[in-house]
């Protein structure tokens, strides 16, 4: 391509991820169950002890009650400590006999375990699963990260997921250990994780759930590139300021290249092609017998809302499934109508509430007939 054309590719590139980093949603507002829970658990039940194994050491003390607490940990997988929150059942403890499935709920960006926002209600009340809320970091995207050398230190986000978190529950609590009984799922950054964790190691999960997921990274989904490029650069950061207070002066952390996770991010001279590797719509076939589910809101068709894009990826992926032949649930609330008091169509906490809503029950049933 010549020179004139690349500048303008990547111009493009990067105004785009200038336009899509306000449009990350905020943290949502811890639920007053969720509160409860984890200040119930300082004079109350304490969490269980868990052992240390697998890479990850446990500093400090464990947060929260004997259902719904936060452990934190070092690895040399990923600078930096992190939380994992964890719920159990209600009678984990006075059933020493019964073993649980899991579901690993992967967190969107900017997000962390430690808010206690991420315990939704649905997941709070689930009555035979375990839940696993891992820390992926403001802008890890759940994989490892092809350049290691950045400011940010070690990114292994995957090898830290699936090669320490997992065989650290399994060691620690009564999990089923079958993928059968095991899932994976997420919201936005966390949306695009669960696929790419399900299509890299199907022999680990046998369920998938992708809520406003980023589910495609191809030329097609170009503004998707441009969001993870954002949080790469700090795009927001550079327009707005640190201190400007609105969303798209959000800090992922120290500013790195648009090249970092998957190489050149631009479609020049197939320079992108781990990008293409990665897009989960073109790997969709290695799901062929896993339990797939995909949720979205179409953003109020504005453009001005990441949920806009957002359809647009799951519509992609459905589009996939079905040349495919491959069964899958499909739910697109549009503009929220009738989806929770909360859910107005966008790329809010008030759906991702609504969805879990609608799917525990389905994945509990799921892993019930497994059995």
């Amino acid at each position: 391509m010549p020179p004139a054309r690349l500048r303008r590719a990547r111009a493009a590139l990067a105004a785009l991820a200038a336009c899509l980093l306000p449009l990350a949603a905020p943290a949502a507002p811890a639920s007053a169950s969720a509160t409860a829970s984890v200040r119930a658990g300082a004079g109350a039940d304490a969490p269980p002890p868990l052992t240390d194994g697998f890479g990850l050491t446990q500093v400090g003390t464990p947060t929260g009650s004997a259902t719904n607490f936060v452990i934190t940990v070092t690895t040399p997988q990923v600078a930096g400590p992190h939380t994992i929150r964890i719920l159990l059942p209600a009678d984990y403890a006075s059933r020493p006999d019964k073993r649980y499935p899991v579901l690993y709920f992967l967190h969107g960006a900017s997000d962390n375990p430690s808010d206690p926002a991420l315990a939704y209600p649905a997941l709070t009340a689930a009555q035979s699963m375990i839940t696993v809320i891992p820390d992926g970091g403001l802008r890890g995207w759940y994989a490892d990260w092809l350049d290691q050398g950045t400011a940010a230190g070690a990114q292994n986000w995957e090898t830290f997921h699936l090669t320490q978190v997992l065989p650290f529950v399994d060691a620690n609590l009564r999990t089923r250990t079958d993928r059968a009984h095991r899932a994976v799922g997420g919201l936005s950054m966390g949306g695009f994780g669960s696929l790419h964790y399900a299509q890299d190691r199907p022999d680990l999960f046998g369920q998938v759930l992708t809520m406003s997921g980023a589910n495609d990274l191809s030329t097609d989904e170009m503004i998707i590139r441009g969001a993870v490029v954002a949080t790469l650069v700090n795009a927001g950061t550079v327009l707005c300021g640190p201190s400007d207070g609105h969303p798209c002066g959000l800090d992922f952390g120290p500013t790195v290249s648009s090249d970092a996770i998957f190489g050149s991010p631009y479609p020049v001279f197939n320079a992108d092609w781990r990008w293409n590797a990665a897009d989960p719509v073109a790997r969709a076939a290695v799901l062929d017998h896993t339990g797939i589910a995909v949720y979205t809101g179409n953003g109020n068709n504005s453009p001005g809302d990441m949920e806009f894009w957002a359809e647009g990826t799951a519509k992609r992926l459905k589009q996939r499934l079905d040349a495919l032949g491959l069964p899958y649930r499909f739910t697109d609330y549009g503009d929220g109508t009738g989806w929770g008091a909360d859910c107005h169509g966008g790329h809010t906490a008030g759906c991702w509430a609504q969805d879990l809503v609608d799917y525990v029950p389905r994945l509990e049933a799921a892993f019930a007939a497994a059995s």
